[in-house]
């Protein structure tokens, strides 16, 4: 299902020369690696497929992305790649899969607002993208956090095997947070680490517990329109220190069960 990605664009020895900040660098290393490894706790990875990337911090040109072949519980700090848009490997050991060069580098390139994109074949919010109709119903509280930030990409149309693929998802997201990809799975951007992992933890909870009202057979409620937008705007107020705090709360987890992914 995976494809190594070869790069045929300028050397990377000339971006070697460019100044990045390593401090800032190595802490979003550190913040990455910590969600790989807790959505593989969580059984929202798949094999070794599935990418989270970041914009290099102070960097517009150059992306943080997992290399081919690790699962997300083997990805450790020191194991990301940083990359260029052309797929030029800057720092690391590897290649990225080439389907992680063509979404997320197309994604970043094109939408400046996506600092942080996460894709996964997450099992719930996969199989909502699988059914008839729009994926979320309004139906549950954790679902509104949600509302008015998701869009849809109804045409699937296979891998991501080149820039045209990459870009016409990007263009699918618009001005959306989250797109469905029918057939596929999600993708979620965001302006950081701690707010895209946010997003992503409590999507595919309300995917979870939408999958499990509708398998009761009966009618799902959907919440009044008004009540919807009022409750999407109170969690949105402290969704950034909270999404902050959230991140925290892993990587304490990690290094005490699991220190080597800051390594």
């Amino acid at each position: 299902m995976a494809h190594e990605f070869r790069a045929k664009g300028t050397s990377p020895a000339i971006l070697r020369n460019s100044a990045i900040d390593e401090e800032a660098l190595q802490e979003a290393r550190i913040d990455l690696a910590a969600c790989f490894r807790m959505a593989a706790r969580l059984g929202m990875s798949e094999g070794i497929c599935n990418h989270f990337s970041a914009i290099v911090p102070g960097r517009d040109d150059l992306f943080i992305v997992n290399p081919y072949g690790l699962s997300f519980s083997e990805v450790t700090a020191s194991s990301l790649l940083v990359c260029d848009y052309d797929g030029n490997v800057i720092s690391g050991e590897g290649q990225p899969e080439a389907t992680a060069f063509y979404i997320h580098g197309r994604l970043h390139m094109r939408l400046p607002r996506a600092r942080v994109a996460f894709h996964t074949h997450m099992p719930h919010a996969t199989a909502l993208s699988m059914v008839e109709g729009d994926p979320l119903v309004w139906a549950g509280q954790t679902a509104l956090k949600f509302y008015g930030r998701t869009a849809i990409d109804r045409d699937y149309n296979g891998l991501a095997l080149d820039e045209a693929e990459g870009d016409r998802i990007a263009g699918a997201m618009g001005d959306a947070d989250i797109v469905f990809m029918k057939n596929h799975g999600v993708m979620v951007i965001g302006p950081s680490i701690a707010e895209a992992w946010d997003d992503l933890y409590y999507l595919e909870r309300a995917c979870e517990v939408q999958v499990l009202a509708m398998s009761t057979g009966r009618k799902l409620t959907p919440v009044e329109p008004d009540i919807a937008q009022k409750t999407y705007d109170q969690m949105r107020e402290g969704d950034s220190g909270s999404a902050r705090l959230h991140l925290e709360s892993i990587k304490r987890n990690l290094m005490r069960e699991e220190p080597e992914f800051a390594d």
